[in-house]
């Protein structure tokens, strides 16, 4: 069990700068061994804190993403029907032939069960949850309450080794009492000026620190504004490429340029038309 602050240097080191809630949340996660669901709009960085604890644990990451109609056939497991068919054919009138095709050779596994079965605990990622149907949450609470999964044909599945498990949702719909008790439960916010610069160094090779500062800065102007779409910090991270690529290396000495690379940060019509010169003008005015 590590603390929250080696926690947080661990992350850092795989290029996810955590800030201390995150990384307390992490550590109470491992010590409890209970699911994280992170919450928060889209773009703030949750699917990374997948990615980055499978590095830090180096061990598989294996991803659900969820969406409208997800079953279990999807997600926990299917028979291979045409192997099945194929063993039927070829033991024709076998009387323990059903018993033969309902066995771990024709099981296909799907994530969830891939899961549990893994010598090495992987970490499971059961990406927007908040897209999938309330139907599939009750799929769901088995494996994140025992950590089993039950096949009508075959019984209970236990794990070999409990997966680390983080769920994420954007807040498109609200997730089930059942659900929520299962889980340790962290909001993750869009990251303040020093911590997205710092995301920023780390993620951008060859932004120095003054231009990852500026960058930092303007986004948050840009965030403030009344936008369709509020740049997450991916976008962040591409426009920041972007710069860099284009050897900009002062945002005052290329207003033009800030201003057509803002495409990178405005995803709708609306904003890019909403965002014109002159307010590029006047946020780039806020920048230090």
């Amino acid at each position: 069990m590590k603390g929250r602050d080696e926690i947080a240097q661990a992350l850092a080191g795989s290029g996810y700068i955590a800030d201390a809630d995150l990384a307390t949340a992490i550590s109470l996660m491992q010590l409890l061994r209970r699911p994280l669901l992170l919450e928060g709009e889209a773009g703030v960085g949750k699917t990374e804190v997948a990615k980055a604890l499978a590095k830090v644990h180096a061990t598989e990451l294996i991803r659900l993403q969820c969406y409208e109609g997800l079953d279990q056939s999807s997600a926990i497991y299917e028979w291979n029907y045409q192997r099945q068919l194929l063993a039927i054919q070829a033991h024709r009138g076998t009387d323990s032939i059903e018993d033969q095709i309902f066995s771990e050779k024709y099981l296909l596994e799907r994530p969830l069960l891939a899961a549990i079965r893994r010598a090495q605990a992987p970490v499971l990622l059961i990406d927007e949850i908040d897209r999938a149907d309330d139907e599939f949450e009750a799929f769901l609470l088995e494996l994140l309450s025992d950590f089993q999964v039950s096949i009508p044909e075959l019984g209970t599945i236990p794990a070999i080794t409990i997966p680390h498990v983080v769920l994420t949702s954007n807040g498109t719909r609200e997730l089930s009492d059942a659900l929520r008790r299962r889980c340790l439960y962290h909001y993750v916010d869009y990251p303040d000026v020093d911590r997205e610069a710092r995301i920023i160094l780390a993620r951008i090779a060859g932004a120095s620190p003054s231009l990852a500062l500026q960058i930092a800065r303007m986004v948050e102007s840009v965030r403030k504004e009344e936008l369709r779409k509020v740049p997450g910090v991916a976008e962040t991270l591409d426009w920041a490429a972007a710069l860099v690529g284009l050897d900009i290396r002062d945002l005052h000495d290329a207003p033009e340029t800030v201003h057509e690379t803002l495409i990178c940060l405005l995803k709708t019509q609306e904003d890019r038309a909403r965002v014109t010169p002159q307010v590029t003008q006047r946020l780039l005015g806020r920048v230090a």
